[in-house]
């Protein structure tokens, strides 16, 4: 089988260290519920690139010193579809938050971002994001959207 089909996406978890808490989204037009800002890569584009200009356009923030926290690899077992979310992490964020259609935005202290309402698989996920060991999920899936095998690398 050859790969059909391929989506290049990030996602950027922006922490306040000062009150412990996370920049959140909840998603209304994909990937419904809770996750952090993010969108597609653009032709020309670096990942790094990518990331901080989804970040400006869905909340008016400015972000640097982007950490790579690793890949999440989706692989459609039924038609070789392929999708890559690049995940980021920083502390280092200015500007005001801005209003964003693709979801209310709001901080979320650490502790409490397990018990929001989380986009699909998202939980599973955030390991990306606070576990330093942890570079890679492949999660391959079928046309019913069903996770058939979650392996970390």
């Amino acid at each position: 089988m050859h790969i059909s089909d391929v989506e290049v996406t990030n996602m950027v978890m922006i922490c306040d260290a000062a009150s412990d808490s996370v920049l959140c989204e909840r998603r209304v037009k994909n990937w419904c519920g809770v996750a952090f800002p993010g969108g597609h890569l653009e032709n020309g584009e670096s990942l790094y690139e990518s990331a901080v200009r989804e970040v400006r356009e869905e909340t008016g923030l400015d972000v640097s010193e982007l950490k790579y926290c690793g890949v999440i690899h989706w692989s459609n077992a039924d038609t070789g579809s392929q999708t890559f979310i690049h995940y980021y992490k920083t502390s280092v964020f200015s500007g005001t938050l801005t209003e964003c259609d693709e979801g209310e935005l709001f901080w979320c202290p650490v502790d409490k971002l397990r018990s929001q309402k989380l986009s699909p698989g998202f939980e599973t996920q955030l390991d990306m994001f606070f576990n330093d060991r942890v570079h890679e999920l492949l999660i391959i899936y079928d046309d019913k959207d069903s996770p058939l095998i979650y392996r970390w690398f």
